[in-house]
């Protein structure tokens, strides 16, 4: 399968930027504590926490989504797509690509990118705190997110076509697993003991 080192280039990819950008937890969290220390014990709030708590946190949540994507980690409906075979899986996950996720993509990198040239033409700053910090290097996430999420997109559609031609899901890059998962496993591996051991 000629596809598959460049499907698992995309998940790295993807990997590398969620994990990147999941270190903003740290600096949001510290930036929190700090602002409840100096309100409530020096009594001496800061001007900044809230446009920092919130540009961070957009950003933390928006940059983790292509990850999330190639892990299959989305919230989605799926007591019944789980008992499907994957061939209908894959048919299923296809059409929801093509139907909505790329139209959808593609309007949040078209109407990103607008509202990040408008908003860096302007020099725009937040209008929350007397400092004002520049809001335009936090807009431009939002069509690099979408980008990003395209790529996924890419090869999680290919995925799919792959599984609709094989019968069976192409390897995944995988880092961790779902508690249900591992205990599913483990089930089936003692189920297999017994069985073998009569």
């Amino acid at each position: 399968m000629r596809l598959q080192p460049l499907l698992l280039t995309v998940d790295r990819i993807s990997a590398a930027v969620g994990k990147l950008f999941a270190w903003l937890i740290v600096v949001l969290t510290g930036a929190i504590c700090y602002e409840v220390f100096a309100r409530y014990l020096f009594r001496a709030p800061t001007t900044w926490a809230f446009d920092v708590s919130y540009m961070l946190y957009g950003t933390l949540f928006m940059c983790a989504g292509a990850y999330t994507l190639s892990r299959n980690g989305h919230v989605r409906a799926d007591f019944m797509y789980r008992l499907l075979p994957p061939r209908r899986q894959a048919a299923l996950d296809l059409a929801l690509y093509i139907l909505f996720f790329f139209p959808a993509m593609l309007a949040l990198v078209w109407f990103g990118w607008q509202f990040f040239e408008i908003s860096f033409h302007q020099n725009e700053r937040s209008a929350f705190s007397p400092e004002g910090p520049l809001i335009w290097p936090f807009k431009f996430v939002i069509p690099a997110v979408g980008v990003l999420m395209l790529l996924q997109g890419a090869a999680e559609t290919a995925r799919c076509v792959i599984c609709l031609r094989q019968g069976h899901w192409p390897p995944k890059l995988s880092d961790v697993e779902e508690m249900e998962v591992l205990t599913i496993k483990r089930a089936a591996m003692l189920r297999a003991e017994g069985d073998a051991h009569p």
